[in-house]
């Protein structure tokens, strides 16, 4: 292709994109968009972010704590504590602490924690307990006897004020029901079937029971009168808030954000155990340093000569032993005859010459038995011993 043909290809594509791109200008059009990223991780971290920043909007000051510790630091008198956490860890020193603070003039308010037990007389909420009220299953509750004026939200916890056309309505957990069974309350709101929240005098203060605080987290705080009535329980007072008294203990810690280093870590640990817990062999004891007795080499020397020249050599080797002693003391006995000879041995030994007959003949080319041999070695070196 020429320099020119080039040349009208390049600039038919330039105006080609010209073009689309007036033609996308034209046509796109700008719109504003809001991206959701979730909850911040301070909402994440504190479900009732929403209820105070609610609470500090109506001109409460609200603060946050983590442990009753702090209880001795706050003036009791216009002031409310907000007791949303678990409390199965308080001691009794800490609920006596909650109720003289409530008696001093403060305002106390928590969630009933467990159900009570008949037949202990009991329930495993000691501050439940401790303002004598009771919760149940409402379910376990009588139906209530029908009304001519039907009511329309069942589910739901009414709360009645005076001069009030209206109640309040409230989204409490309709699966449990508290009770008085010591008409100490002054006041309650109530669903179709059951009661929800309870409020009691106490001293100069008062004590408020819920059946759950759920209402009051985010987002159900914007259903229904869930924020108002946080308000109107806390009302002119300064508000503490306090949901988590259980702290994560350094083991859970790990195991939420580090499972596999910590998986590691024990895996080195038992390594470490086996390497150094299991022996790779048998203890060796250290060779004795006395030396072996003059009487096991001698034994051992003649286990060794018996099986190697057998027992007939042995024997011959002891009456030729006996022949060299006796020529010793009898020069010229070897010129003498069988029977001279033995009559010799008898005089020397003081021995039979039976005996010396049957010790001092040739042996057959067999084995004798051990009992035998060790006789025929016996009376041999009886007779050797004796020259």
């Amino acid at each position: 292709m020429t320099r020119r043909v080039w040349l009208t290809v390049g600039v038919f594509i330039a105006v080609l994109l010209a073009a689309l791109s007036l033609y996308l200008y034209l046509k796109a059009t700008p719109y504003p968009a809001e991206i959701d990223h979730g909850p911040s991780p301070e909402a994440q971290a504190n479900p009732y972010l929403a209820a105070e920043h609610f609470l500090r909007k109506q001109g409460l000051a609200v603060s946050h704590a983590i442990s009753l510790d702090i209880l001795p630091s706050l003036e009791p008198r216009q002031h409310s504590l907000l007791l949303f956490g678990d409390r199965y860890n308080m001691t009794p020193r800490q609920i006596d602490q909650v109720m003289n603070w409530a008696r001093a003039g403060g305002r106390v308010l928590f969630v009933a924690q467990s159900l009570w037990d008949e037949k202990t007389g009991q329930s495993n909420d000691l501050l439940l307990d401790r303002v004598q009220l009771h919760q149940s299953l409402s379910k376990d509750l009588k139906d209530p006897p029908p009304d001519s004026s039907e009511d329309p939200y069942p589910k739901l916890t009414k709360l009645y004020l005076e001069n009030e056309d209206a109640p309040a309505y409230a989204s409490f957990d309709t699966a449990f029901h508290l009770e008085d069974p010591k008409n100490l309350a002054q006041s309650w709101a109530n669903s179709g079937k059951a009661t929800h929240m309870m409020q009691l005098n106490h001293g100069l203060g008062s004590i408020v029971v819920v059946t759950d605080a759920d209402l009051w987290k985010t987002p159900a705080i914007a259903q229904y009168d869930n924020a108002w009535l946080l308000w109107y329980l806390t009302a002119d007072t300064n508000v503490t808030l306090l949901f988590n008294t259980d702290h994560d203990s350094l083991l859970t810690l790990l195991l939420r954000y580090f499972p596999q280093a910590l998986v590691a870590l024990i895996a080195l640990i038992g390594l470490g155990f086996w390497h150094f817990g299991v022996r790779h062999g048998p203890l060796l004891e250290p060779a004795p340093k006395a030396r072996r007795q003059l009487q096991e080499h001698l034994r051992a020397s003649a286990d060794f000569m018996l099986r190697r020249n057998g027992q007939n050599n042995l024997l011959q080797a002891l009456q030729q032993d006996i022949l060299r002693r006796v020529r010793r003391r009898h020069p010229g006995y070897e010129q003498l005859a069988v029977a001279e000879q033995w009559l010799v041995l008898a005089r020397l030994t003081g021995q039979p010459t039976r005996a010396i007959s049957q010790a001092m003949s040739p042996r057959p080319n067999q084995r004798l038995s051990s009992a035998e041999f060790s006789r025929q070695v016996a009376h041999l070196q009886s007779l050797r011993n004796a020259l």
